[in-house]
């Protein structure tokens, strides 16, 4: 299966149509459509359902366009990173993280590398730590900033100088608000929203003394801002870390510590034997040099 025809490919889905996607590609109708019958011909499957408005995808095509575009960024980002000149570091680095205020840490270190080697550009990706480890896997993230504890039979890492307390998240108004921390057996009858990582469920469970999905579990969330809108509407306590949904002023919500303590230690993890660009190679020096720093001053 050829690049160029996965190009062509994600064209015509994201057009909807073969004339206005061979306008954009600069190819001839004719021309695209067989080069579309090609491909599926060699997959042995249909990948459109051409209506007389507009090209809609099969089930086989969805499934073909998010593993197209995956392959096709992958590839771009291995052409961006070579075709560089050596004397000037430039190139993208590829970033992968959860909601924490470790990011911040994240930041600076890309602000003194930009401030070094303008020509870097970085892209993030937000999502929860087994999203994290599937893009790291496959090779679309450089780096994965991830709670502990990390697989260190796959990934190398660093240790972050920053630590996140997790707590509950619930409305004002709620009975618990009126508590300074919260206890397990607080929650035991609670209708409760957890994050879908598998690692949290693992530190919820030893914190509960039991399996968490034995409590009364309302539903899941991967990043919490649309949760922090379930908790508002009243449809359960969201189990989270904290500084990441503003509390204060006229928020209808606030957080509440775990007690006994759960702290989150985070670490910036990255392939083992992994084969950097020139701007990855410099942004892993820049991290090291700021945790020095940051241990310097401690």
């Amino acid at each position: 299966m050829e690049i160029r025809l996965l190009r062509y490919f994600i064209a015509v889905a994201n057009h909807q149509s073969i004339s206005a996607a061979a306008k954009y590609l600069h190819l001839s109708q004719p021309t695209l459509s067989r080069q579309l019958s090609d491909l599926e011909s060699e997959l042995g499957t249909p990948l459109f359902i051409r209506g007389n408005r507009k090209i809609t995808l099969t089930t086989e095509g969805l499934f073909l366009l998010t593993k197209a575009k995956e392959i096709v960024r992958l590839v771009d980002k291995t052409e961006a990173n070579f075709n560089q000149p050596t004397e000037i570091i430039s190139g993208e680095i590829y970033i992968g993280g959860g909601e924490t205020e470790a990011i911040r840490f994240i930041a600076e270190a890309l602000k003194d590398l930009i401030q070094k080697h303008p020509d870097v550009q970085f892209h993030l990706y937000s999502g929860n730590a087994d999203d994290i480890a599937d893009k790291l896997d496959s090779g679309l993230l450089d780096f994965g900033i991830v709670i502990e504890p990390t697989d260190k039979q796959k990934y190398d890492f660093l240790q972050l100088p920053a630590t996140d307390t997790w707590g509950v998240l619930m409305r004002k108004d709620s009975p618990l608000a009126k508590k300074e921390f919260i206890q397990p057996t607080d929650l035991i009858d609670k209708p409760l929203l957890i994050s879908r990582q598998t690692t949290v469920d693992n530190e919820m469970t030893g914190w509960f003394g039991q399996d968490v999905k034995s409590l009364n579990i309302a539903g899941t969330y991967n990043l919490l801002y649309n949760a922090a809108i379930m908790v508002e509407e009243d449809l359960g306590y969201a189990l989270c870390l904290d500084k990441l949904i503003n509390t204060s002023g006229n928020s209808n919500l606030c957080f509440k510590p775990l007690n006994p303590r759960l702290k989150a230690n985070l670490n910036i993890i990255w392939k083992k034997h992994q084969v950097f660009s020139h701007a990855a190679i410099k942004f892993l020096e820049q991290i090291r040099d700021n945790i020095e720093k940051c241990n310097r001053t401690e």
